[in-house]
């Protein structure tokens, strides 16, 4: 099925770009209920519609650090096999600039000092405490528990104001949070927007999206895209609470007001939304590669079950006027999504969806109506959502989302009809079933040398993955593997220099990253695999999905 001249790049070299679709994909549909723009063409757009800059900067961002400019992408060299060696250097060398680095002023010395804090933590001093040093020196920038976290989330306001810390108190953090709107500032004065500074191993990422401004703190391998992506999810979370239009008003009518006022009780969602950092990777293994590959993750089941559900929720809801959609989800997953005509959804909503449940227990025990803003559908209104699991003995949630106030009876009794269908068809008990299924394993399907998969079809936004196993089961090699990808990632969709297909030899694993027109795969093999039994292994897992699309997909797009 694949190209022979596939087969004689593969043996020759470890990068190569190829050029069509090598096989029938799978998961393909002529109309999807989600919007399929990938998040990485969204931000090119976003970047290149931005003013140039006064200095005659193509893109009005900076990339902040020390010494000689980046080289431009088009004059890279085409060396094949230095891709391999790029996957693990995509960002800036530390001390890399591209344009300013005239920061000689106090605001410029002030920021160093900050700087070197994070990126170089301090040890605390023997016989003393983190809490006790904390103590002593007024905030946390003397705490090396503190500093030396892998990742920092702060938002603030343009004025300055903290908004929130993912760790920590920002109330101790002033001095920090105003030397991040001093930056910004002066970034601004130029007609530019700051986008990144690279120092001492650690990134420094910028999202200003006015009247807030998001910055993160990396030493992950994480691309300074993805991070920015990370942040917009976290900017999307604050709008799914406020709406746009309220958030603009406010502070068009006091410029330092404390916006915490306002999200008091929703940080929890924020700190659900970056979970990841947290806790174990069993509770959140879905959370990074749906946001990494821009799709919604399925519930797999029989097609005839997913078409009892559909028509249970199109039977009971086609009549109630404006309820825009029905949502049907378990464990981040998607198992049913009926629409109003004309309308989609956008994964980054449906993340916050997933996230609002995932977080809020109170859920469980009662019917609720709470307004959400889903920000990609419309930023500055709400959607009122009744709110449901179908039944006790069965933890599938069921969102009803419309645009009326007080139509709250007749969704709960539109539910209660749902639900009597569902278990009177026995589709509660498949449900069921369907959850308590870890996920596709590898060996039931007759390929063993493949460790693990991702694979999104474009076509519907929709990923697949396979059941974590060992070596992956624990937590650190979970954050490992997800390092890879991510890498892999962002080296297939780096603008500068795109290719195709990945092909890398690692020294416990061999791994394979490939988009198409169709999809995009990636693969994880056991390290003694050779690369001419890749292609027949990959061959073998593209027929097997292609075989139970039905029931790994959802392949139509219905309407109320």
């Amino acid at each position: 099925m694949l190209a022979s001249r596939t087969r004689a790049a593969m043996s020759d070299s470890r990068t190569v770009e190829v050029e069509g679709d090598p096989c029938e994909p799978a998961g393909v549909c002529e109309e999807s209920s989600l919007i399929t723009t990938d998040s990485f063409e969204e931000f090119s757009q976003e970047i290149n519609s931005l003013p140039a800059a006064q200095d005659g900067s193509p893109t009005g961002q900076e990339e902040l650090g020390e010494g000689a400019p980046l080289a431009d992408a088009s004059s890279t060299s085409p060396d094949i096999d230095s891709n391999i060696n790029q996957i693990q250097h995509a960002d800036p060398p530390d001390g890399t600039m591209s344009k300013s680095s005239s920061f000689s002023s106090a605001k410029s010395r002030e920021f160093d000092a900050s700087t070197t804090s994070l990126a170089e933590p301090e040890t605390v001093a023997p016989g003393t405490t983190a809490i006790e040093q904390e103590l002593e020196s007024g905030d946390y920038l003397h705490d090396a528990s503190f500093l030396n976290r892998k990742r920092h989330v702060f938002i603030l306001s343009m004025a300055g104001k903290p908004i929130y810390s993912m760790h920590g108190n920002e109330d101790k953090l002033a001095t920090l949070f105003g030397v991040m709107q001093a930056l910004v500032s002066f970034v601004q004065s130029g007609n530019d927007t700051i986008k990144s500074i690279h120092a001492a191993g650690v990134k420094f990422v910028f999202l200003v999206k006015s009247p807030l401004i998001l910055v993160a703190v990396s030493r992950t391998s994480h691309s300074v895209q993805q991070i920015q992506l990370q942040l917009t999810d976290v900017y999307n979370q604050i709008l799914s609470t406020l709406t746009l239009s309220h958030m603009i008003k406010t502070f068009e009518k006091r410029k330092n007001f404390d916006l915490r006022r306002l999200l008091a009780g929703s940080e929890r969602l924020i700190d659900h939304l970056l979970v990841s950092d947290k806790c174990d990777h069993k509770l959140v293994s879905n959370n990074p590669f749906s946001f990494m590959t821009h799709s919604v993750r399925i519930l797999p089941l029989q097609p005839s079950v997913r078409e009892t559900i559909v028509s249970a929720i199109q039977s009971n809801c086609a009549k109630i006027r404006n309820l825009v959609f029905a949502v049907l989800i378990a464990n981040n997953k998607l198992i049913a999504l009926v629409r109003m005509k004309k309308y989609f959804i956008h994964p980054a909503d449906l993340r916050l969806i997933f996230n609002l449940i995932e977080c809020s227990e109170s859920f469980k025990a009662a019917e609720s109506w709470t307004p959400l803003c889903l920000p990609k559908f419309d930023s500055s209104g709400f959607l009122h959502a009744h709110v449901s699991y179908l039944a006790e003995d069965c933890q599938a949630c069921l969102l009803l989302l419309s645009i009326e106030r007080d139509v709250f009876y007749t969704l709960s009794e539109a539910k209660r009809k749902i639900t009597e269908k569902l278990r009177r068809s026995n589709c509660l008990e498949a449900i069921n079933d369907a959850i308590n299924n870890k996920g596709i394993k590898l060996l039931n399907i007759g390929i063993p040398e493949i460790r693990h998969f991702l694979y999104k079809s474009k076509s519907n936004a929709q990923l697949l993955c396979s059941e974590l196993t060992v070596p992956y089961a624990s937590n650190a090699q979970f954050k490992r593997l997800e390092g890879m990808y991510f890498a892999l990632h962002h080296r297939i969709h780096n603008s500068g220099r795109p290719v195709k297909l990945i092909y890398q030899m690692k020294e416990k694993e061999v791994l394979l990253a490939w988009v198409t027109q169709a999809y995009e795969l990636f693969v994880t093999f056991e390290p003694t695999v050779e690369k001419n039994e890749v292609i027949s292994l990959v061959n073998r897992l593209l027929k097997w999905i292609k075989k139970e699309e039905n029931s790994l997909f959802i392949l139509s797009a219905p309407t109320f």
